[in-house]
């Protein structure tokens, strides 16, 4: 019942962020928000909203461990999973993507978190921290997007947006996903806490593995069809997007919950295999260069590593 509670729980997860998300975006466009504002904000806490309420609902469960975890699991994962699978079964052309200040951004905001990591605690003091520093980001990407707009957000082209959605449907969808987001994340950690006892696992093993990969499988799935079609030319902004958010908003909102204690095996690998992850990105950012199958390749092998040493 372990696995069912996990799996269950998992998908009422992505279909209540998938929903939150269609409604959150046409509420905001029905009452008249510019459709950049809505991108930069509501489609990206949308999206990584199942991440962020395990990660609330770990913390309030007394089980920080699985909280910290997702995010370094899912930043790894995200990296080595998301871009490697994808790149095996089909070159990402990721060359025509200008990614060089984001992954600046990612890297320094990395170096920032393990940091903070290594005090030993995520206080609300580090929390308001990083989420002062997501502030800033934030401000920065809007004047850059208000400079070089260009039409590049039009309301239609937004994730879940439908211009002739009627009220009632908006609102079905938030309900949907208001409810069904708590509901997700209970059962996702209840039955991730029975595995763990069961097979006599830790919580961070838990959190780093079973619950990162699972709250990435909505990025690797997408990514796959867009390499299969050819158009995955945006993956790697979208993956350096997604670490930013999860180290700064999930861990920083989730720190004002409660304390966070680091384990020492986040600071003696765990850390250093997502930091790690995020310079073998370096080439590929700086260079322009396209991932390709034997990139792809190395990818998944590392992460298959990583797993292999975790659980050994």
């Amino acid at each position: 019942m372990a696995w069912v509670f996990t799996g269950l729980g998992l998908v009422i997860l992505l279909l209540a962020g998938d929903a939150l998300v269609r409604g959150a975006v046409n509420l905001a466009l029905r009452i008249g928000v510019p459709a950049l504002i809505v991108s930069l904000t509501i489609v990206a806490f949308g999206t990584s909203s199942p991440e962020l309420l395990i990660s609330v609902q770990a913390v309030i469960d007394g089980v920080p461990g699985i909280a910290l975890g997702n995010v370094v699991g899912s930043n790894t994962a995200n990296i080595l999973l998301v871009l490697g699978i994808p790149a095996v079964l089909s070159r990402l052309h990721t060359s025509s993507c200008d990614t060089r200040k984001s992954y600046v951004i990612m890297i320094a905001a990395s170096l920032l978190f393990i940091g903070l990591c290594a005090l030993g605690t995520i206080t609300w003091m580090t929390a308001i921290a990083l989420l002062t520093v997501l502030a800033l980001i934030l401000a920065d990407q809007l004047r850059d997007a208000l400079v070089h707009r260009n039409g590049a957000y039009e309301p239609d082209e937004l994730e879940g947006a439908d211009l002739s959605m009627p009220g009632w449907k908006i609102a079905m969808y938030l309900a949907l996903g208001l409810v069904g987001l708590p509901l997700g994340a209970e059962l996702l950690i209840d039955g991730s806490l029975q595995i763990a006892r069961t097979f006599g696992i830790s919580e961070t093993v838990i959190g780093l593995t079973l619950v990162a990969v699972g709250t990435s499988l909505p990025e690797l799935a997408t990514t796959v069809v867009a390499a299969l079609r050819r158009q995955a030319d945006v993956a790697l902004g979208n993956v350096i997007g997604s670490n930013i958010f999860n180290m700064l908003a999930i861990v920083g909102l989730a720190g004002l919950i409660g304390p966070i204690p680091v384990d020492e095996t986040f600071l003696r690998l765990d850390l250093w295999v997502m930091l790690g992850a995020s310079l073998l990105l370096a080439p590929f950012v700086f260079f322009k260069l396209d991932i390709g199958r034997r990139a792809g390749v190395v990818l998944v092998a590392a992460y298959a590593g990583y797993l292999f040493f975790t659980f050994a």
